[in-house]
């Protein structure tokens, strides 16, 4: 890998990372459109935790909040039913459905689920999946002529149920076109949450999943040296994580007054354009992937 292709890929994780669009496809599809070698899914983990980082940052003083909360909700009973202690018990439920499948399905992520008709059929079908939520989502806000205006829920009301749900929509995203952010948030709306609350419940229960996803391909990389290019890695990580930050301040912004059509569409027109290349002869399913793939 060169520094030009780990600073274009950098660009594209730190961009795509926090969008309903899916990075890991981004990262694959680049790859293969100019002819490069897939930078592969430890190359992704890792620069992914640039991106959480720039989470970490964001939103230090709720994570904050929140993690000594919930420590000293452990000994101090008084402080069990404080919100934070219950996002905390949260997060860490949520976070149970990507660690198991993650395990149970490595190698299939780093292998069969990188083909990109698979990749292209995830961005088409997690597009149609993330327009209904929200049209669902606009219909109650918006109400109607014969439709009240329907209050949607915060993260007060986020129980158990509705933690595992998310932690399963975000397992989704193990498959390289799904998204992150764009399961959790169709997960979040379609279970009836505001816009805000889904994404402020994903982006924070990401950061253990990519954390320990991360630190778990590094274990691997040191295990068996040269299988990564590590400065070019680093750099990649260090772009994610500036972008990255511009990305999420905004994002938030963003949900707070606008619809997820965009983003629908474009998943949708890129799926079909992969499907047309690849059907053409343009573009193999696995173009760019590396020899031991």
């Amino acid at each position: 890998m060169s520094w030009f292709e780990s600073l274009i890929l950098g660009l594209v994780q730190g961009l795509t990372e926090f969008l309903p669009i899916s990075s890991s496809a981004h990262l694959r599809l680049t790859a293969a459109f100019a002819d490069w070698t897939d930078p592969g899914a430890a190359f992704t983990a890792i620069t992914q935790i640039g991106t959480e980082a720039a989470v970490l940052i964001y939103f230090r003083k709720d994570i904050a909040r929140i993690v000594s909360t919930w420590f000293r909700s452990l000994y101090t009973k008084a402080l069990r039913s404080e919100q934070d202690a219950k996002m905390g018990w949260l997060v860490i439920v949520g976070s149970i459905p990507i660690g198991v499948l993650g395990l149970v399905f490595k190698e299939q992520i780093e292998g069969p689920f990188r083909d990109l008709r698979l990749i292209a059929t995830s961005l088409i079908v997690m597009g149609i999946v993330l327009g209904v939520a929200d049209r669902l989502a606009a219909r109650d806000e918006e109400g109607g002529r014969h439709r009240a205006v329907r209050e949607r829920k915060t993260l007060k009301e986020l129980g158990v149920k509705d933690g595992l749900i998310f932690g399963l929509c975000q397992a989704m995203a193990l498959i390289p076109g799904v998204s992150r952010s764009g399961a959790t948030l169709s997960g979040g709306l379609l279970l009836g949450f505001t816009r805000e609350a889904a994404a402020r419940y994903s982006f924070l229960l990401a950061i253990p999943a990519v954390l320990a996803s991360g630190l778990f391909e590094i274990k691997d990389v040191i295990e068996e040296p040269g299988h990564i290019a590590w400065g070019q890695t680093i750099f990649a990580t260090v772009v994610a994580f500036l972008v990255g930050y511009a990305v999420i301040a905004w994002f938030m912004k963003f949900i707070s007054s606008r619809s997820f059509m965009p983003f629908v569409i474009y998943r949708i027109l890129l799926g079909i354009v992969v499907f047309v290349l690849i059907g053409t002869g343009e573009l193999s399913p696995h173009a760019g992937e590396s020899a031991g793939q």
